[in-house]
């Protein structure tokens, strides 16, 4: 079977750099576009670049927004480093970014190609500029998965996930946009899927620069879950979105309408599903509710491998 076409929008960040290894294994990655998120746009840019660099992809790499629409720039140092993947000693970047108009990637790649995924693992800025600018894509592509939101808890505050927080009015703009097929990897879902340093060891025992790398990528991500919430697990956030795509059938998701708060003084960038009995609203959303994280996590530990 042919694999699924995607462009992997991202603010790498470790589990994005998970993700793009993951993606590359199972999908056709049509390009990487990069957003500015878990670091400001030129870090996240040239991790990007660096995981690319490290792994050998011929994949070109498209900067795009860096900053959301409408509130500041918001990043997150405290999770991913001030780089965005401190940990591992960084190589210096020597490739470079095919341009700096993610958006205009986007429109084109769809519009040349049947069936594109996009699959969006930071704030929803440049899916939503492409949204606005080019409204034909919407009924194009295959479908969005985005990790982002969360049925429950937040993270960056009580009730919001930080991808939909940092801009809540691109988040709101892509769940309205009337996309066919939109698949939600949100907190409640990806906390189920986490790695530990078993996950580290069996990276190393494997040998090889990039599983090595990842290795000390997990190494500093499992410590700051350690010291912020007394936990020796870490959630692989992104790579979920991507196996939503790749191997749907391990997860269980439930047919919701969600909406996005953008203004609310304690509930700015919360993604409300209604989940009322017999509502009437239209489900606009798949919502991921649970995961079979053995053979997911089995996935994400062998894609990394491959690369020895």
């Amino acid at each position: 079977m042919a694999k699924p076409k995607i462009i992997l929008d991202c603010d790498p960040g470790h589990d994005d750099a998970v993700a793009i290894l993951l993606a590359v294994r199972h999908c056709e990655v049509l390009a990487i576009t990069t957003v500015s998120g878990n670091a400001p746009l030129e870090m996240t840019t040239a991790n990007a670049l660096l995981m690319c660099q490290l792994a050998g992809l011929d994949i070109p790499v498209h900067a795009g927004a860096d900053r959301p629409l409408l509130v500041p720039a918001a990043h997150a140092p405290r999770a991913h480093g001030a780089t965005g993947l401190d940990g591992p000693p960084r190589p210096d970047v020597h490739l470079a970014a095919a341009s700096d108009d993610a958006v205009g990637c986007i429109i084109e790649t769809v519009r040349a190609h049947d069936d594109v995924w996009l699959v969006p693992v930071g704030p929803l800025t440049n899916i939503a500029l492409a949204v606005r600018q080019a409204p034909d894509i919407v009924g194009r592509v295959a479908g969005i998965s985005l990790m982002g939101g969360s049925v429950g808890l937040g993270n960056v505050t009580p009730t919001a996930e930080f991808n939909v927080w940092a801009d809540p009015h691109a988040a709101q703009i892509v769940f309205a946009a009337g996309v066919p097929l939109v698949r939600m990897a949100g907190l409640n879902l990806t906390h189920q899927l986490c790695v530990g340093p078993d996950e580290s060891a069996a990276l190393r025992a494997q040998g090889g620069m990039v599983p090595e790398f990842v290795a000390s990528l997990f190494d500093f991500y499992l410590a700051g879950y350690r010291e912020r919430a007394g936990l020796d697990a870490a959630p692989m956030h992104d790579p979920c979105a991507v196996l939503a795509v790749t191997h749907p059938e391990l997860f269980a998701f439930g047919a919701r309408h969600v909406d996005v708060e953008t203004a609310g003084e304690l509930t700015r960038g919360m993604t409300v599903a209604d989940e009322r009995p017999g509502t009437d609203a239209t489900p606009n959303c798949e919502v991921a509710y649970s995961i079979d994280a053995e053979p997911a996590l089995k996935l994400i530990v062998g894609a990394v491998c491959s690369y020895d």
